[in-house]
This record gives C-alpha cells, sequence and structure tokens, in this order.
C-alpha cells in the first residue's frame, strides 16, 4: 500500500457527501474490499457504498480535487486482479446500486443500476418471455457494471454476441465529477461519435456506470444439449469445426474440457466419465421446436462420426442444468488440485485453436507447469489455468504466460477477451497494439482523466 492521502479534512468531505453510514476505513471492510477472485491483495484506504448517481458523483468530485485514485468495484468476481489492482485510495463499492430502473416490454429494453445482478436480470427478462444473453460463468453473483467494464461474453457469445452489442445507453459519472448521458434508448443511433461503446469494456478508467440502457431479446422456444466425450482434443476440434463449418450450424454454445478440467469434474459431479475421456464438448442449441430437434439430431451424428467415445442427448432439464454447472464449477474445482495457479483468457481467430492448443500443451511439457484449458471454442475463446504444486514456481508461470501471450499475438489473437488485462499482461500490450494505436488511447486516457485518478495503472503502466 502506498502513503496514504486521505486526511482528517478529505474524511470528514467525504461523509458530508454521502452520509458516515456509506463510508467505511475499517481494517475488516478494507481487507474485504482487497481482492477478487484471484486472492492478489492490495488494501485500500477507505470504501464507499454509494446509493445515487448524485453521491457517485460527489466522491469522484472531492476525489479529483484530491487526486485521490478510485477503484470502481461490482462483486469482485473478476479472475485477472480486476478488483485487487489497487494503489491507496477509495474503493468505489456499488452493490447497494442495484435496482432494475424499467422493463419496457414493447421496446425489448430495460435499464438497470451496476450493481444488479446478471442472473436477477435475466430471470426478471424471462418472467416478461425476454432473453439477455451475455452472461458469464459467474452470472450468480456478478454484477452488470463489471460486465459492462470488461465487455464481458460468456457462453453464448458465438450465436448471440458479447455485452457491447446490447448496451444502447450509459448514464456515468467522469473523473472530475460531472454526469454525461451516453446512446440513445433505441436499436440505431449514428448521431456523432459513439462514445457509449467507447466507455464499454475500459476497465473503470475512463468513468463510472450509474444507469445502463440494455437490449432485450425474445426468448427461444426450445433449448437442446449435447455431451460428446473424446481420446483427445484433436478429435473434439474436428467435431466443432465440422458443426459449423461443414454444416453450417450455429450452436448457442459450443463449451471444451480438457483432460485436467475432466479430472477435476470428477470430484465435484456424480457425472459419468468415460474411460479414456480426455476432451469433451457441451453444446447447447436454441430456437423453434423443429430447428432444435433437427440440430440435435445432426449433432449427435456429427460427434459419432468425429470418433465420439461417449455421446448422449440430454433430455432433462434437471440434467441439463447438472452439466451446466459442472462446466462452471471447473475453477474451483481447479483450485483445489494445486498449490500455485494462474488463470488467464485469451481469444484466437478459431481456425488457430488447435495450432495454440497444441503450442501450450507442448510449452507445458517441457517444465513442471500443469495447464488445464477450457472455454468457448466455438468461439476461440480459451480459458488457461496454468498451475504448479511449488509455490516458488511462480516466477516460471509467469514466464510461461509470457510465452502463450508471444503466440497468441502471433496468430492473430487477443490478450483481451472479455476479461481485464491483469498485470501478468499488461507489459504485452504493445504486442497487439502498435505505438500509435497506444499513443491515442494514451492520449485519450489524459483527455478524460488528466490527474490519472481513474483505476491508475490498469491498462497501461
Amino acid at each position: 500500500m502506498e502513503t496514504a492521502i486521505i486526511d482528517d479534512r478529505i474524511m470528514e468531505e467525504l461523509r458530508d457527501a454521502v452520509g458516515g453510514e456509506n463510508v467505511f476505513d475499517t481494517i475488516e471492510e478494507r481487507g474485504c474490499h482487497s481482492f477478487d477472485a484471484t486472492q492478489e491483495r492490495s488494501l485500500p484506504e477507505l470504501v464507499i457504498r454509494p446509493h445515487t448517481t448524485e453521491h457517485v458523483a460527489r466522491v469522484v468530485t472531492i476525489a479529483n480535487r484530491n487526486s485521490i485514485p478510485i477503484y470502481p468495484r461490482g462483486s469482485g468476481t473478476g479472475l485477472l486482479g480486476d478488483a485487487g489492482y489497487i494503489r491507496c485510495g477509495i474503493v468505489l463499492d456499488l452493490k447497494n446500486m442495484d435496482k432494475i430502473l424499467a422493463l419496457n416490454v414493447r421496446d425489448l429494453t430495460v435499464t438497470v443500476q451496476p450493481g444488479v445482478l446478471i442472473r436477477d436480470l435475466q430471470d426478471v427478462a424471462a418472467k416478461q418471455k425476454l432473453f439477455y444473453p451475455p452472461g458469464p460463468g459467474s452470472a450468480g453473483f456478478s454484477t452488470i457494471g463489471g460486465n459492462v467494464a470488461e465487455c464481458s461474453g460468456g457462453v453464448t457469445g458465438m450465436k448471440y454476441g458479447v455485452t457491447r452489442d446490447y448496451v444502447l445507453a450509459l448514464e456515468a459519472v467522469l473523473p472530475d465529477g460531472s454526469i454525461i448521458n451516453t446512446g440513445r434508448k433505441t436499436l440505431k443511433s449514428v448521431a456523432g461519435y459513439d462514445l457509449t461503446r467507447f466507455l464499454v469494456g475500459s476497465e473503470g478508467t475512463l468513468g463510472i456506470y450509474t444507469q445502463i440502457t440494455l437490449k432485450l431479446l425474445p426468448m427461444p422456444q426450445k433449448r437442446g444439449t449435447i455431451i460428446s466425450y473424446f481420446r483427445d482434443f484433436h478429435d473434439a476440434m474436428k467435431t466443432s469445426d465440422s458443426i459449423q463449418v461443414e454444416n453450417r450450424i450455429l450452436p448457442r454454445s459450443i463449451e471444451f474440457a480438457d483432460m485436467e478440467c475432466i479430472k477435476a469434474f470428477g470430484e465435484v459431479s456424480e457425472v459419468t466419465i468415460p474411460e479414456g475421456a480426455k476432451a469433451l464438448l457441451l453444446i447447447d442449441v436454441d430456437g423453434n421446436e423443429k430447428n432444435v430437434t433437427n440440430d440435435v439430431s445432426k449433432i449427435e451424428g456429427i460427434c459419432r462420426e468425429n470418433s465420439a467415445l461417449k455421446c448422449e442427448i440430454v433430455k432433462r432439464e434437471d440434467e441439463r442444468n447438472s452439466l451446466w454447472q459442472m462446466m462452471k464449477s471447473v475453477l474451483p474445482s481447479l483450485f483445489k488440485i494445486a498449490t500455485t495457479e494462474f488463470s488467464e483468457a485469451f481469444c484466437v481467430p478459431r481456425s488457430k485453436v488447435l495450432e495454440v492448443l497444441e503450442k501450450v500443451y507442448g510449452l507445458s511439457a517441457t517444465t513442471s507447469i500443469r495447464v488445464a484449458a477450457f472455454g468457448h471454442i466455438g468461439e476461440g475463446h480459451i480459458h488457461l489455468n496454468i498451475m504448479s504444486d511449488k509455490r516458488e514456481d511462480e516466477v516460471l508461470i509467469r514466464g510461461f504466460i509470457g510465452k502463450v501471450v508471444k503466440e497468441v499475438v502471433s496468430i492473430g489473437g487477443t490478450l483481451k477477451a472479455g476479461q481485464g488485462v491483469d498485470d501478468v499482461k499488461t507489459e504485452f500490450v504493445e504486442l497487439e497494439l502498435t505505438d500509435q494505436e497506444i499513443g491515442l488511447m494514451k492520449d485519450l486516457k489524459r483527455m478524460f482523466d488528466p490527474k490519472d485518478i481513474m483505476n491508475p495503472g490498469k491498462i497501461f503502466t
């Protein structure tokens, strides 16, 4: 932690601005806000829980005037240190801004505060037979504000797109404390520059969202699920390609997990895993009843044609839910089997998925590091868990990640696929972006935030 910069005068000013009951300086509260799902820790000086846009604006105004760093926080479920990258200053915990403000069935829109949980939003929409597709595995406890800040995708991205495809309008507090409204509650708006999408994915470095208007879709009539196990990841990749490229089927999702993940599943799930399985695909399709029935039948045949050890059409809703819960449990399951673990995510062109996995496994074979790979393989989005049983291997793991990042970028991939840029990958941003791009982005950051108080050090050091 850096030198304290919030003195008694500033503390009193902040309490007057939002109410003393919303300002916390105990070691317990600060400690609870010093980390996210990565367990990387960095202690803030102060935690503030605003309830309104005006509260946020007042806090930011005071922070800007006194050059105090501010770190917006959702629910702290990030896997790349997004909520643990703190240099002194204030954590602005938005958990109390959790209202669904308006749902318009005719316009297919919903306006929410940033602290609304993704699952709660999806449940409210479902009651109106509407559908908000983006949602990470942590949808039950991650917030819409955090998802917009990271431009998260989730398992349905290959068919339905990612968060930015659903954000129509924003209310946000800028680094000087002013309030801006961007976008319109319409599907089309090209008046001026697209400030809405400029702010989406900015990781809390340009402003703080206080209201978010999202597009909704009609709920699909039917959903079908297939789970298939393979002898190796080559057969799994061939199956994914055959479904999409050769047979022109666009599933709702194609999820992949490798041998290490399958081992972890065996510890937390009652699913029967066939002997010799080293890869699995969990495939969802949706649409009208006729199309779903046809697609499920075709996909089952494609899996068997590609030497599936076991292929099963899921008949019951509880079975489907159990399988998806198994997939969502992969990270906590892996945390149990390794002393030291780093989680990273990348996205590569679909045609390069096999190549990059072969490279990753090849690099792993030359070290004491174990790798578990899973992800939204239908869109080239790969999650890597790099694991070791030795705590002293952290330096080795960081070097391994560097090699993987260079490989990903060299084949046209990106080091940011829907999560933030963590401290490991920040140094590699220049591999993906040109000097001209980085210079322009830094100029924009300085224009929005000349005192660099909004999540300082994030994205660019």
